[in-house]
This record gives C-alpha cells, sequence and structure tokens, in this order.
C-alpha cells in the first residue's frame, strides 16, 4: 500500500467517484435494453456476464463484461491522472465495492470478477495480465466460471509480488478477501458438485 499522502477530503472525493463508477449495474441496464428479462429471476440471480450469458445472449454477456471490467479501470485511471498512487488505490477498492454493494440495488450487486480484472489490468497490467491468463486457463480446466475467477483472485498478490509490483499486494490481498466472500455460496456449490458450468442456462 503506498503511503497516504493525499489530502483527506481528495481521498474520500476519489473513494465516492470509485464507488460511483463501480455501482453503475451494467448487466442489468443491458438485459433490459434488449430484452432479455430480469437478471434477478435467471439463473444464480447475479448481475454479472457470466448470469447475463445464461441468457443465452453472447453479446449481452461480453458487452457486460467489458462494461464492468471497465468501469473498475476508468476509476483506477482517472484518478491516476488527477491524484496521487495512494488514491488511485482508494478509488480501485471502492470501484469494487460498488460494484458488489450498489446503492441503487439495495447493496445486491454482483461478485466482481470483470471489475477485479478491470482494476488490475488499469493499476498494473502485467498483474492484470497474469489474472486474466489464471482466470482463462482454470475456467477452461474447470468449465466453471466460479473456479477461474476464485484461482485468479487467489494468485493476483502472488503475481503482483513476483512482478515488481509490491506496492499493490494490501490491496491484491483486500479484494481477493471480498472475492471469495462474494462467492462463499458458489464454493459450497463447488464441494457439493452443484455449481453450474459455463453457458448453462439458468
Amino acid at each position: 500500500m503506498p503511503e497516504l499522502y493525499t489530502p483527506t477530503a481528495q481521498l474520500i472525493f476519489w473513494a465516492l467517484a470509485g464507488y460511483g463508477l463501480g455501482s453503475i449495474p451494467f448487466g442489468l441496464v443491458l438485459a433490459r435494453i434488449m430484452g432479455l428479462g430480469n437478471l434477478r429471476e435467471i439463473g444464480s440471480g447475479n448481475i454479472g456476464a457470466t448470469n447475463v450469458l445464461r441468457t443465452g445472449n453472447k453479446l449481452a454477456a461480453a458487452l457486460t463484461l467489458l462494461l464492468d471490467g471497465g468501469k473498475g479501470a476508468v476509476a483506477v485511471l482517472l484518478a491516476r491522472t488527477y491524484a496521487g498512487e495512494d488514491a488511485v488505490q482508494i478509488a480501485a477498492l471502492f470501484a469494487f465495492l460498488g460494484h458488489c454493494y450498489p446503492v441503487w440495488l439495495r447493496f445486491r450487486g454482483g461478485k466482481g470478477v470483470a471489475t477485479f480484472l478491470g482494476i488490475w489490468l488499469a493499476l498494473a497490467w502485467p498483474v492484470g495480465l497474469a489474472c486474466c491468463a489464471t482466470w482463462l486457463a482454470a475456467a477452461a480446466i474447470s468449465r466453471t466460471s466460479s473456479i477461474g475467477a476464485l484461482a485468479a483472485a487467489a494468485f493476483s498478490s502472488v503475481w503482483a509480488v513476483f512482478l515488481g509490483f509490491s506496492g499493490t499486494v494490501i490491496l491484491g490481498m483486500v479484494l481477493t478477501l471480498l472475492v471469495y466472500w462474494r462467492h462463499r455460496a458458489n464454493i459450497s456449490r463447488i464441494r457439493a458438485g452443484s455449481e453450474p458450468r459455463i453457458g448453462q442456462k439458468g
């Protein structure tokens, strides 16, 4: 974690800005615009790209993935343009929290995987690419999105140290814990052998 040198008022601003960006529920919005129904009544009820894919609309799922990742990346890039690295990491954390706990949806948001990856790609792109590769490998082997997400999160701080971004390790560990917390039901289903596979319709 970088030294906190930005004035508190500015850190609060970037926390709010990150949260605001992160809380935009792109999956829910796209599903409604494209006539795919209410995501809350489909599959897992989640608003992320994996559940959008369960509607059978690959374009909507791809757009959700890009936009959910993009909002995390934008939060980081904006803070990096106008503030210091302490504000960058604050914005990143709150963008993730905004996605998972959006005030507009009574704090019932997504699980944050795309936003997690977008944050890392903007924060430290080599780490982001390594996390994406980890997700792809684990998901391809298991055919299960949540296993890919858990693997990417678990290895993120390892990749940060290995690739020379040790200043991001604490943030990475916090994000990893949040990803695991948001996936606690998935973990239970994985253990029970009942976790849905990628592309399985709800």
